[in-house]
């Protein structure tokens, strides 16, 4: 089978079904597994020049919106050549990614006649669902639900391990200039790695907070997890905000590949945030993913 992902969560849940070499084209994101970008041809790419600032992007995001503009680019003859079988998208985010509805003009366009799959998860739960709905897709059925076993289990682990101790009030800043609130399954990966978030949304949108309105929210630990940023900007981002919120650790984690990005590395992320709010009770992870600034 000849599979186009349209999204890095999706490109991941092939790859952890055992079906990475099957993957014939992918987004300028798709960073997992290693080196699938240039095994595979990019067919979607980004409008926002390299090198901005959060307040930067955002400013570009808002404009491009107000105007009816896309923030993505597709490569139509690129996807054409690929001739994929199956072609993997979603709904769930405008400023994440493509739209399965511009996926749709674009396949008819090029006569392209692939099957569609979109996925468009709002808990965890849901993540859980489509890396199911993918295995049925690729006929990988038996390595999903595997797959998705695992997964609870170590979700399950992380619960035995906080059960029963204090749960600080977590802050997650998905955004930091102008500051947003999370939403979508992110107050989720809070509960469960034994916290109580506050001021986020469950399984809505993110939404953009005044910091006079951020700093009355009651928390003992605050968490920067910038959308589409890997730890060490998140480091540089929590430094920013730190003086903020004196007396309480500011936490940074490399959101896009642990907070949100909804594949099966959203457990690991969950176990980041444990360990940093439950350091005595939970195993440290590995390098790069989750600093504690104090």
């Amino acid at each position: 089978m000849r599979i186009a992902s349209l999204l890095p969560a999706a490109t991941e849940m092939v790859a952890a079904l055992g079906r990475a070499d099957d993957l014939v084209a992918v987004t300028f994101e798709c960073d997992e597994p290693a080196g699938v970008r240039e095994r595979a041809v990019v067919v979607v790419d980004t409008v926002l020049p390299p090198g901005l600032t959060a307040a930067a992007i955002d400013a570009v995001v808002r404009d491009r919106s107000a105007r009816g503009l896309p923030l993505y680019e597709l490569d139509r003859d690129a996807l054409a050549a690929s001739s994929p079988d199956l072609l993997i998208t979603q709904d769930l985010c405008r400023v994440c990614a493509l739209p399965a509805g511009a996926v749709d003009e674009a396949l008819a366009a090029i006569g392209c006649d692939a099957a569609v799959l979109s996925i468009d998860p709002h808990s965890v739960d849901e993540v859980f669902a489509a890396i199911t709905a993918v295995g049925h897709h690729i006929e990988a059925p038996e390595a999903a639900a595997a797959l998705v076993g695992s997964l609870r289990d170590r979700l399950g682990a992380v619960h035995d391990a906080v059960a029963g101790l204090p749960r600080p009030r977590v802050l997650v800043l998905e955004w930091v200039d102008p500051p947003f609130l999370p939403g979508h399954w992110v107050p989720e990966l809070v509960r469960l790695a034994g916290g109580e978030p506050v001021g986020g949304a469950d399984g809505g949108r993110s939404v953009q907070a005044s910091w006079d309105a951020i700093a009355a929210l009651p928390s003992d630990v605050v968490v920067v997890a910038p959308c589409g940023f890997g730890l060490g900007a998140a480091a540089e981002q929590a430094a920013t905000v730190r003086d903020r919120f004196p007396g309480r650790p500011v936490v940074a984690i490399d959101s896009a590949s642990y907070v949100v990005r909804a594949g099966p590395r959203l457990v690991d992320g969950v176990e980041a945030l444990a360990w940093s709010l439950h350091p005595e009770a939970v195993r440290e992870p590995p390098p790069a993913r989750v600093a504690v600034l104090r």
